[in-house]
C-alpha cells in the first residue's frame, strides 16, 4: 500500500518548478507514494494572537499534514533562503498540535540556477529541527536539482536520465526509511 504523503510546495508561483517536480513524482511513484499536493497559498499569516484559534486556511493546512503518514517539502530558493510563505506555513505547523513531530519527512528542491535550492534547504533543515517541529528527516538524501528548466519537458516529466535515476533511489531510500521508522 502506498504511503500517504503530504507534499508541501514551498512556493505560491502558478508555474512553480517545484510544483511540477512533485507532480512528476506523484505520477512516477504512485505505486509507492500517494502524494497529496498541499498549497500554502491560503494559509493566513501566523500570529501569536490567533495561534490557539487558527483561521480556516491555517487549520485546513495543519489537518492535511496531521492526517498524512509522511511529508515531502518541495523547496525553491529566494534570496538564499526559503520563501516567506513556506516560513509562515512551518510556523503554523509548530503551534497548536505540533503536526510535524515524529513524522517521516524528506526534502526535494529545484531551481533554474545551478545550485538547485541548496541554501534554502539548509535553512529549512535548520528551521524544522526546532523542538516544536522535529520530523524524522531522511538523512543523507539531499535532492538539489539545478537548471530544472533544462531537465523537464512541457508535460512536466524529468527528461534528464541521471536526475530521474537519482530521484528513483531517493524514493526507494525514503520508503525503506519510512518502514523502519514505524
Amino acid at each position: 500500500m502506498a504511503i500517504k504523503v503530504a507534499a508541501i510546495i514551498g512556493s505560491n508561483r502558478k508555474e512553480s518548478y517545484n510544483l511540477k517536480l512533485v507532480d512528476f513524482m506523484k505520477k512516477r511513484y504512485a505505486d509507492q507514494l500517494d502524494i497529496n499536493i498541499i498549497s500554502i497559498n491560503e494559509v493566513e499569516m501566523f500570529s501569536v494572537d490567533i495561534e490557539n484559534n487558527p483561521p480556516k486556511g491555517a487549520m485546513d493546512f495543519k489537518l492535511q499534514v496531521r492526517n498524512a503518514e509522511a511529508v515531502l517539502f518541495a523547496v525553491p530558493e529566494y534570496n538564499f533562503s526559503i520563501p516567506g510563505v513556506l516560513k509562515n506555513a512551518t510556523d503554523w505547523l509548530s503551534r497548536s498540535g505540533n503536526d510535524l513531530v515524529g513524522k517521516p519527512t524528506f526534502i526535494v528542491g529545484s531551481s533554474m540556477g545551478v545550485l538547485g535550492s541548496v541554501r534554502a534547504q539548509i535553512h529549512l533543515r535548520e528551521i524544522i529541527t526546532n523542538p516544536a517541529l522535529q520530523p524524522k528527516l531522511l538523512p543523507g538524501n539531499e535532492v538539489y536539482i539545478g537548471a530544472i528548466h533544462t531537465k523537464m519537458n512541457e508535460q512536466n516529466e524529468i527528461t534528464d536520465e541521471g536526475t530521474a535515476t537519482f530521484l528513483d533511489q531517493v524514493v526507494t531510500n525514503f520508503v525503506a526509511f519510512y518502514n523502519n521508522a514505524k
